[in-house]
């Protein structure tokens, strides 16, 4: 059950779960590509990575569906770091609304970090998430946006270790 996604959503990302170890040999634009077909979701792509796709879902948040086995365990990581890190470092993570198996929601952000913030501030924060046990792996600019606030927030932190 999900306040986001219609049972019919669900079932597509089932659907694309239950098949996409048939396309694991594909590149990433392939793999996407095939899983968007798959999936005919009714929201706007926006975009992909090697293990996730990203839909708009057009009311501020944005749904992530796992390509690969590894973009599941992404979504694990993220839902979980995000619900045990300390207060002080959730604030510089993209807000996590709901998660299901293979899919997670997420805050929409689409303010790019300017450069002067980002070489003045990424450094520190990347330290912050490091003394408090958490490894800031692929920790970059195309991962980092800005809140409404001017924080730096990691919107995929999906590589993250949490120790």
């Amino acid at each position: 059950m999900s306040v986001f996604l219609s049972n019919w959503d669900i079932q597509s990302i089932n659907l694309w779960l239950s098949k996409m170890h048939h396309y694991k040999d594909t590149s990433k634009s392939q793999r996407a590509n095939e899983a968007d077909m798959i999936l005919q979701l009714i929201y706007r792509k926006i975009g992909n990575g090697r293990h996730r796709i990203v839909y708009d879902l057009n009311n501020g948040y944005v749904l992530k569906v796992a390509l690969t086995k590894k973009g599941i365990q992404c979504n694990k990581t993220e839902f979980k770091i995000y619900n045990h890190c300390r207060a002080d470092l959730r604030k510089h993570l993209c807000r996590v609304k709901e998660v299901g198996h293979g899919w997670i929601i997420m805050k929409k952000m689409d303010v790019k970090v300017p450069v002067e913030i980002c070489n003045e501030e990424l450094i520190p924060l990347k330290n912050k998430f490091r003394d408090a046990g958490i490894k800031p792996r692929d920790m970059g600019n195309s991962n980092i946006m800005l809140s409404k606030k001017g924080k730096i927030t990691v919107v995929d932190y999906g590589n993250f270790i949490m120790d």
